[in-house]
């Protein structure tokens, strides 16, 4: 896939992996978010190598991220995204969501999927809503996913 570059004055939105500041990703979803808190950085590398990613940079510095997963033809999935708080109330997210939606390769989707539980304000302006049947919906969620597991000490091994 092609990389796509776009400029507003100091700012830059990319999709380039290389770009990817991975450390300062890392510290802000593993430390600052309740979805990816804890999350291990070979976990956070993984999910980064298999996403179309968008970093968002003040000059040259990672300043905020988002990913998608998709199979760029039927539905994608909106995750990790974030600017970081020093930043915020320039308009930033607004024009990072916007160029996820304008993607070239994301459009004609059936489905859009985005999980949140802040800033709904931001993605009602994209046309996400409320889940209108989530009967429908299933899920298998294990929020202690990134927890260390206590060591079982009538282990021999």
């Amino acid at each position: 896939m092609e990389t796509r570059e776009v400029h507003r004055n100091e700012y830059t939105i990319s999709t380039d992996k290389d770009k990817l500041d991975i450390l300062s990703i890392h510290k802000f979803l593993a430390n600052e978010t309740d979805w990816a808190h804890g999350i291990p950085i070979n976990t956070l590398q993984t999910s980064i190598e298999n996403s179309l990613n968008f970093g968002l940079y003040y000059k040259n510095k990672q300043i905020g991220f988002a990913r998608i997963i998709s199979d760029y033809s039927t539905i994608a999935y909106l995750g990790d995204v974030y600017v970081l708080e020093e930043y915020r109330g320039k308009g930033l997210s607004k024009w990072l969501i916007n160029e996820i939606m304008t993607h070239p390769n994301l459009q004609g989707l059936r489905r859009w999927i985005l999980l949140t539980n802040t800033a709904e304000w931001l993605y009602k302006k994209f046309g996400f809503t409320n889940v209108s049947n989530p009967e429908f919906y299933m899920e298998k969620h294990d929020p202690k996913v990134y927890k260390p597991k206590a060591k079982n000490h009538t282990d021999k091994t």
